[in-house]
């Protein structure tokens, strides 16, 4: 997409494709982009981007202040762009952030055409414009000495400030300080009456910074979002406060804690534990939301209802925020099940809502009872603080069952006294918990996506290219073979596999997922990383004797040169071949006896 045309002096950008349709932007006029066939590009003429006039800066060259607003703006048109191919989503999506952002969904409308048209963030800095009473030299000065060496990254301090605005625009060309010069009292008046707090954090500790600590949190938008958008589960992970030990009393670490949680009800749709993030996390999260919660309490000495825990399946849309193990292949491959995943901002807390509160509030539960057993305080970085970690006494194992009745607790007996009630629920008297407006969610719809561990478990495992070959199916430096593919074998060609990295017997064909065993027996069931060891230590010690191996061919052809040259034989007479031969057997056999 982002293809340019121009017809006469107009021209067009196409921003989006759908069903055969593309939806188009005219760049010379402020109007939302409009859906055409794709035969409507075909009588323009395609144009080049630099026939786009930018009547701006570009971000670089734009003053802090208005790099702040670049940034704000940008991150309003970030929250479109994914629903920018679906009119009713879009539509939804600019009344809930004009809501969110109190500004007018023309103004949000207005940003988005202008950043489509020229596809650069620096296009949304605001407008010069003439304040209605002009700055002083000194104020000038001011001005300059802040942008310079307080708005930075270096977070100096104001006194220090004051002092390079003296040196850089009050000394004479001697270096001594002019007679007339503005007090320290003056430049802090200028600083306190022109700072904007959002300005300072930003340039002092960067937007990414901003957008994770410092930003307001305006929870709300998630509820109108999930409003529209069905059933979504979001997912984050999180390092619990709390050191554990092994089975030999050995402190281990901090646990990782990756959970699922239903935007509507809140309910905790399954969870993993364990010393390994990323998408193995995952993967375990993936697995606990499919397992029936009643038999999985069981394993803990932990009884429940049905009714207490009723989540097995995955949700229909998936939330993540921008972590390597979520934009990675590996996850997005769960889209085969016909699931959907949606990417939040990086560092906006305040669109993850439910899954931050999770954590937190799981985690306040178990804390106050088990410090002194591990717990993280407050005060673990101050000086003469106890080491919290000789503390440790919980194995995992333990901890987990600890963990697991907080949950049950959270899901069952948390009272959700904001929650946004509909009459129907009020008529049908469903208790303030989230596993009761979870079961009434199910009573209304199921939109859960069902399938086995095994299944799911294939469909996340890595995937590459394989290629046919009469010797089998080559990947990773391995032959596969599958009876049933005699004529692909033959034929040749490429195919996109999945492989285990941990088990090399078995891999499947995507499509399908039908399997091929492995041809090599030596390395059933060992991983890829160890196969491909044992291939490089091959390879070595080959090489290591390829030297030997030529010295010996050199000396193999010396000694039959030299015999060859002793021998001086010729013209061998050739009558009575086989009488010769019958005589020189009787011979041997006769100096054998």
């Amino acid at each position: 997409m982002n293809e340019l045309y121009r017809d006469n002096s107009l021209l067009f950008r196409v921003v989006a494709e759908r069903k055969g349709k593309l939806l188009i932007i005219n760049c010379n006029e402020q109007k939302m982009p409009f859906w055409k066939d794709r035969s409507y590009i075909s009588s323009l003429k395609p144009a080049s981007e630099e026939e786009i006039l930018k009547p701006f800066l570009s971000y670089e060259d734009l003053s802090p202040d208005k790099q702040v607003k670049v940034n704000e703006r940008y991150v309003i048109v970030a929250g479109i762009l994914a629903f920018l191919a679906d009119d009713t989503l879009r539509n939804k999506a600019i009344a809930s952030i004009a809501t969110l952002h109190n500004i007018s969904k023309q103004t949000v409308r207005s940003y988005l055409i202008t950043f489509l048209v020229y596809q650069d963030k620096a296009a949304l800095a605001p407008k010069d414009y003439k304040a209605g009473k002009e700055l002083t030299a000194d104020e000038r000065n001011f001005r300059y000495a802040l942008n310079k060496y307080f708005y930075t990254v270096n977070k100096n301090s104001l006194n220090f400030t004051y002092v390079q605005m003296l040196k850089d625009r009050y000394i004479d060309s001697k270096g001594a300080l002019l007679e007339k010069y503005p007090t320290f009292n003056q430049f802090r008046y200028f600083y306190r009456k022109t700072r904007k707090l959002e300005t300072f954090f930003i340039s002092r500790d960067g937007i990414k910074d901003y957008q994770k600590n410092k930003r307001p949190l305006l929870g709300e938008n998630v509820q109108t979002y999930a409003e529209y958008s069905g059933l979504m589960g979001m997912v984050d992970s999180t390092v619990c406060d709390i050191y554990l030990v092994n089975d030999r009393g050995e402190v281990v670490g901090r646990p990782i804690l990756t959970a699922c949680v239903d935007t509507y009800s809140s309910l905790c749709m399954g969870y993993s534990l364990g010393w390994e993030g990323g998408i193995y996390s995952v993967v375990g999260l993936l697995k606990n939301m499919l397992t029936d919660k009643k038999d999985y309490c069981r394993d803990f000495g932990i009884l429940i209802s049905e009714t207490e825990w009723n989540c097995k399946g995955l949700p229909l849309t998936f939330i993540t925020d921008k972590g390597s193990e979520y934009k990675g292949e590996n996850f997005e491959q769960i889209t085969d099940l016909g699931i959907t995943i949606d990417n939040l901002p990086a560092y906006r807390p305040d669109l993850k809502g439910p899954i931050e509160k999770f954590f937190d509030v799981v985690q306040g539960y178990f804390k106050p009872f088990l410090k002194g057993r591990g717990i993280v305080e407050p005060n673990f970085q101050e000086r003469g603080a106890r080491d919290y970690r000789k503390d440790a006494a919980f194995t995992l194992k333990e901890f987990e069952t600890i963990l697991l009745r907080c949950i049950l607790f959270y899901n069952g007996s948390r009272v959700l006294e904001d929650f946004p009630y509909t009459e129907e629920m009020l008529d049908m008297e469903v208790r303030p918990y989230s596993n009761e407006i979870w079961n009434y969610q199910m009573r209304r719809y199921c939109p859960l996506v069902i399938t086995d561990s095994d299944t799911l478990a294939k469909i996340m495992l890595p995937r590459t290219i394989a290629n046919f070959t009469r010797e089998g199916l080559k990947v990773n430096s391995l032959r596969y073979s599958n009876q049933d593919f005699k004529e692909q074998f033959l034929r040749g060609g490429e195919v996109e596999v999945s492989y285990n990295p941990y088990d090399v017997s078995t891999i499947y064909l995507t499509e399908g997922m039908i399997p091929f065993e492995l041809i090599e027996t030596r390395f059933i069931g060992k991983t890829v990383d160890t196969v491909e060891k044992i291939k490089q230590r091959q390879k070595a010690l080959v090489q290591r004797e390829e030297r030997n191996s030529l010295q010996a061919q050199i000396d193999l052809a010396e000694h039959i040169l030299t015999i060859r040259n002793q021998t001086i034989r010729k013209n061998a007479d050739i009558k009575n071949i086989r009488e010769n031969r019958k005589r020189e057997i009787k011979l041997i056999k006769a100096q054998g006896e």
